[in-house]
């Protein structure tokens, strides 16, 4: 007898089992169990199946975070069709793309994306999503499992196009289940924690990180359609919140909350964050009030997790993306494809059960991501410490050459984060007759403090920071040719649909562009709208 990987073709219905009337989403101050998130996965599985829909059939999902996506989800899971969560905030003819290039058979449409709906090709057959707040039916169409092994697609992820075409990563049952091991024994998440879901399902870290995974835990998830720091600190204060996962930006809100220092504060155990450095005032903030603090480090590719970085060692290892998961291979090569000894940069190369297959329909890509050995290469550059801790130093493609000179602009922003006045910032490159390319600085400001004991803050104000104070406070901490040429500061960053800091926006709204002085910011305050999702988790 042969023995196939196991798939999640029953997941719904084993934790309906397991779980009963367990809460298992709530959206909208209403509670949907495992058993009633089952029955509503039977009635879309017979839906789907009556329309011909089965195993490998590529089936997407156009619209914000929202219990029926889950439901699409685990109804495809079920048929042993591949779910495509698609990205409502690109313009028709980037969803097109997609949806032409992934042949897709059925494409559910959330009310709130009718219009952009009405500008899609009709190439792809559309249904609304309905969606009805009261139970279902008692009477739920028995639909069986497909009989789907472990290796077969789950879900195929796009990749963002900021360098070209976006490339669909197939992510395989078994991938899922082994990113959601590695991530359950590397923290205590058990059925009795609560989760809050804000960054986008279409993302590979709200999507496998915190729904697949507290699914297959039986925990409690409260689905948010969009970050708002105050439903977090309701979540926490008013139904038990118990963990969250983010990006640095999120964190930030909480800790600048007026709320920050009132909240009752002491459910949430521990949070997730990953993508970029995390300034280690921020890290001990959130550890003096018993808040567990974990990092690490993915990409939608690895399904996500790589490497972890507990809480434990958030402050000896600060900067550190933790070491490699439980099943999971990470090592750092040179471009001769030999390992690097410990403390020298090299790419990032993974290999593991949670690392994708290839790229859908894109063998070119596929054979350009890996080498022999099933090792994936990540564009990531970073190295090892002797303890073999990761610690990512850029992308190689945001790494600058500056008069001869290699700058990584992940090791500038960390530098500036030290400064105390710094909330955020983003560094990318700038071209220059003398140098070929410098450092240009965004950065958002910290906001002074109002009321009593603020005289600190009102002279904060009356003499706010600037791009040569932040200069010369980098002097001391980095060589010359690193520190940026250019500063500017600005009320927010553009984003990417997971949160992160879009820097192509900023490559194209300034960092090729003109500059008011080399050292006085400008004040003009947004750079670039919010931009497409990246590929990195």
């Amino acid at each position: 007898m042969t023995f196939t990987h196991p798939s999640l073709a029953r997941l719904s219905e084993r934790q309906a089992t397991d779980y009963g009337e367990k809460t298992a989403i709530t959206f909208a101050g209403i509670d949907y169990s495992y058993v009633q998130m089952h029955e509503r996965t039977l009635s879309r599985a017979a839906d789907l199946h009556s329309r011909g829909i089965g195993r490998g059939d590529r089936v997407a999902y156009l619209g914000p975070n929202h219990p029926a996506l889950i439901e699409v989800l685990l109804a495809c899971l079920r048929l042993g069709a591949i779910f495509i969560p698609l990205n409502w905030r690109l313009a028709p003819a980037e969803l097109d793309y997609q949806l032409t290039l992934a042949e897709v058979a059925r494409l559910y449409v959330a009310p709130e994306m009718s219009e952009t709906a009405e500008q899609l090709s009709d190439a792809v057959a559309q249904k609304p999503v309905r969606w009805e707040d009261t139970a279902t039916s008692a009477s739920v169409p028995v639909v069986p499992a497909a009989e789907v092994t472990g290796d077969e697609p789950a879900f195929l992820l796009f990749t963002s196009g900021t360098t070209g075409r976006p490339k669909g990563a197939v992510l395989s049952h078994a991938n899922l289940l082994w990113n959601s091991f590695n991530l359950l024994l590397n923290s205590d998440l058990t059925a009795n924690d609560v989760t809050l879901v804000t960054a986008p399902l279409f993302h590979v870290i709200g999507l496998d990180q915190q729904v697949m995974t507290s699914y297959l835990r039986g925990a409690h998830m409260l689905i948010e359609s969009k970050w708002d720091v105050n439903r977090a600190f309701d979540a926490i204060e008013h139904e038990g919140l118990t963990w969250m996962a983010g990006v640095t930006t999120m964190f930030s809100d909480m800790l600048q909350s007026p709320r920050w220092n009132t909240a009752d504060l002491s459910s949430l155990r521990f949070v997730n964050s990953g993508g970029a450095p995390i300034p280690v005032s921020l890290i001990e903030a959130f550890q003096a009030k018993d808040i567990m603090f974990c990092q690490g480090y993915g990409l939608t590719e690895t399904s996500p997790g790589c490497t972890f970085l507990p809480a434990a060692n958030a402050l000896d290892k600060a900067g550190s993306a933790g070491r490699a998961v439980p099943f999971t291979e990470v090592r750092v090569r040179d471009l001769a494809g030999n390992d690097c000894e410990a403390g020298v940069k090299g790419e990032i190369v993974v290999r593991g059960p949670n690392v994708t297959s290839g790229y859908w329909n894109n063998q070119a890509a596929t054979d350009a991501a890996f080498s022999p050995g099933g090792w994936f290469h990540t564009g990531d550059i970073g190295y090892l410490d002797a303890e073999g801790f990761l610690f990512i130093v850029d992308r190689l493609k945001d790494m600058f050459i500056s008069g001869g000179e290699n700058v990584y602009p992940a090791e500038v922003e960390s530098a500036l984060f030290d400064h105390p006045a710094v909330a955020e910032a983003a560094v990318v490159a700038a071209a220059d007759e003398r140098w070929g390319e410098v450092g240009h600085a965004f950065v958002i400001v910290t906001v002074p403090e109002t009321g009593a004991g603020a005289d600190a803050g009102a002279d904060s104000a009356a003499s706010p920071l600037t791009g040569e104070e932040l200069r010369e406070f980098l002097l001391t901490r980095l060589a010359k040719y690193k520190v940026p040429k250019y500063f500017d500061l600005v009320d927010e960053l553009p984003r990417t649909g997971s949160g992160k800091v879009h820097k192509v926006s900023l490559r194209t709204t300034g960092g090729l562009g003109a500059h008011s002085t080399e050292s006085s910011p400008s004040t003009t305050g947004k750079p670039a709208p919010t931009a497409p999702s990246k590929d990195h988790a």
